[in-house]
């Protein structure tokens, strides 16, 4: 099997190694158009730093794992394709400050399109709003070429410092895909990629909107609690309680657990805002601003 990801970053390069070392039967090639970056990743100087990342890395590379620049060469050679580009908010436009900035997705998207090379599976890997995979459908589909593409989401749930075990030994993986026969079957293919060391049970397979929706509102349930604690933290602040206890107190509730219950200024990282924002923008965009107003509010916390 041939897999290409576009996008040399910190979510599509630890990915790939992962999938190179685990899969012996894949050959997978990174493709970035940063030519230092793809110079970084065929160096023992990796521009991502992960606990046990270079060992992996240094395993596989020149064997099943390759970096290059070739973007379009690879692209076209490949079966599986997975989409791994930044999606940062926009900065200007209709949702500007709030909406995810797709450009570089529907770049990938019109670019697999206009090589050809054979029917693809399209692997959205990327933070995404969902119904993103329609638009990844339309773009390929309006190609007029003859090969056929099947959209899958298989969102990303690593956390810095902890990226390898976090893919060796995930909580689950996310496989979205249409339900249709032919959707089934990539989404089977994909599947059988990860059970080389994944337990199956801990393979979830959806339909494609499950999926996209799924990773953005992991993020906002896991910003929310921080915004929970520090709003209790105003009131312990007034009453003489100590956070810390009462976090202590509520995170041996099996139902609640300990995790994310740390007061502080606020969720940093690069990615709880963004996509708080991006579900907030697309509460509004369906019509539904009691629930923009409640994510609104996790922000402002």
């Amino acid at each position: 099997m041939k897999i290409c990801c576009i996008g040399a970053g910190y979510v599509g390069g630890p990915t790939m190694a992962m999938i190179a070392k685990k899969c012996s039967h894949a050959s997978v090639t990174v493709v970035d158009l940063n030519e230092s970056r793809i110079g970084a990743w065929n160096s023992d100087e990796l521009p991502v730093y992960e606990p046990g990342l270079l060992e992996i890395v240094q395993a596989a590379r020149g064997k099943n794992l390759f970096f290059s620049t070739e973007v379009e060469k690879n692209v076209r050679e490949a079966e599986v394709i997975f989409i791994s580009v930044n999606t940062p908010t926009k900065q200007y436009g209709s949702g500007a400050g709030q909406a995810a900035d797709l450009r570089f997705v529907e770049s990938c998207a019109r670019m697999i399109a206009e090589v050809g090379g054979g029917d693809k599976i399209v692997v959205e890997k990327s933070t995404v709003p969902v119904r993103t995979a329609q638009m990844v459908k339309e773009i390929l589909n309006a190609s007029g070429n003859e090969f056929t593409y099947q959209i899958i989401s298989n969102p990303e749930f690593l956390a810095e410092g902890t990226a390898v075990s976090d893919l060796e030994n995930p909580d689950r993986v996310l496989i979205g895909g249409e339900e249709t026969p032919e959707g089934k079957e990539a989404v089977e293919k994909v599947v059988n990629l990860y059970a080389t060391w994944v337990d199956r049970g801990k393979i979830i397979t959806t339909n494609l909107w499950s999926s996209e929706l799924s990773k953005l509102t992991a993020n906002a349930f896991l910003a929310q609690r921080i915004s929970s604690i520090n709003a209790i933290s105003a009131l312990c602040e007034a009453t003489e309680a100590n956070v810390d206890e009462v976090a202590r107190a509520i995170g041996s509730d099996s139902r609640i657990g300990p995790k994310f219950l740390k007061s502080s200024v606020g969720f940093g990282g690069s990615c709880f805002q963004k996509d708080i924002l991006n579900l907030s923008y697309l509460c509004r965009h369906f019509d539904l601003p009691e629930v923009a107003h409640y994510w609104d509010q996790v922000i402002v916390m």
